[in-house]
């Protein structure tokens, strides 16, 4: 029989060891690393090559779809996510969209013995099947409000993001809704990184390209429905290498 190796990447230790003891029992399995955050995560899945990852959704330097997007490109062997989650089942299907399953907190050992089942099933029938690659405009942007509740956003809802510097944090703009605050911490870069789309023009704003009609006089002229706004200015900081990239 063979012994799947697995990894855990959980920053609330209760919840790893609850998971860590459950998978024990099943001698189908071996967890083979455990971490808390990101960085060490990342680099304990290359090193270890885990058959299946029980990945929390937000860690404390990254979200649980960031590490599996840089992961992506380096995964080379068969490879399973589950996400373990807390949040309510409405997020359910934009989490499931990045991963083979999900685990909700806190868990019945029925819910994690189905998901194993199906691990085994599925590894038989498709020993080929990798971490799928995913095109940037079917990811999802996972953002946490202040108030720790998750939403999910398309980049094409994205008109722009604006940083409120009396609050210290960043805000999304996006088609149908009011301003979405994201948690503080929260860094331009960390949303550049996001999508090609998403490109810095002031140290305040970050815009979708795609709603980037002209550059006016060091402001941004968006296409609709973002066409009224008008305190979308480029700094010279920025305007060079938004020039050169899009040849305005």
């Amino acid at each position: 029989m063979n012994t799947y190796r697995v990894i855990i990447v959980d920053d609330d230790e209760t919840a790893l060891q609850i998971l860590t003891q459950q998978l024990a029992q099943d001698s189908r399995f071996a967890v083979v690393a455990t971490a808390t955050s990101g960085a060490p995560a990342y680099r304990m899945i290359l090193e270890e090559k885990p058959d299946l990852v029980f990945l929390d959704v937000e860690l404390p330097d990254i979200t649980g779809m960031s590490l599996l997007q840089e992961l992506r490109n380096s995964v080379t062997w068969n490879m399973r996510v589950v996400f373990y989650t807390a949040y309510d089942k409405y997020m359910i299907q934009a989490i499931r969209e990045s991963a083979f399953d999900y685990l909700l907190k806190p868990f019945l050992p029925t819910d994690l013995t189905e998901i194993l089942n199906r691990f085994v099933n599925h590894y038989k029938i498709n020993p080929r099947f990798q971490v799928p690659v995913k095109q940037t405009e079917g990811k999802t942007f996972i953002v946490f409000t202040p108030t720790n509740e998750m939403m999910a956003l398309r980049p094409a809802e994205i008109g722009f993001f604006r940083y409120c510097s009396d609050r210290k944090l960043w805000e999304v703009i996006s088609l149908n809704q009011p301003p979405l605050s994201l948690r503080r911490g929260v860094t331009a870069e960390q949303i550049i990184a996001f999508s090609p789309n998403f490109v810095q023009v002031h140290q305040s704003y970050i815009i979708n390209i795609d709603y980037l009609m002209i550059i006016r006089e060091s402001s941004c002229q968006m296409y609709p429905p973002f066409d009224k706004v008008e305190d979308l200015h480029v700094s010279k900081k920025f305007k060079k290498e938004l020039q050169d990239r899009f040849c305005w």
